[in-house]
């Protein structure tokens, strides 16, 4: 398939001279540049959270609603917090 693309002048510069070093086409230089990108940002894959819920009830009716030190202070009862 054919394609335009515009590349900076001095990148098309470079990328000329290195094909013609490594005895390769353009095209194939530009190839390789696009399969490498490509399998980094397959390797790269978004950050998932793992499944951590459990077969609990939910919160506590008399939690319901109350701020973050609360929670944390019935977290932390009897554990010497």
């Amino acid at each position: 398939m054919k394609t335009t693309l515009d590349i900076a002048d001095p990148l098309l510069n470079e990328a000329r001279k290195l094909a013609a070093r490594e005895g390769t086409t353009l095209r194939a230089l530009v190839e390789q540049g696009l399969r490498q990108v490509i399998a980094e940002k397959k390797r790269k894959a978004a950050f998932r959270l793992r499944k951590a819920s459990f077969a609990g009830r939910g919160l506590r009716p008399e939690l319901v609603g109350t701020g973050w030190d609360r929670l944390r202070d019935v977290a932390y009862e009897g554990r010497g917090g």
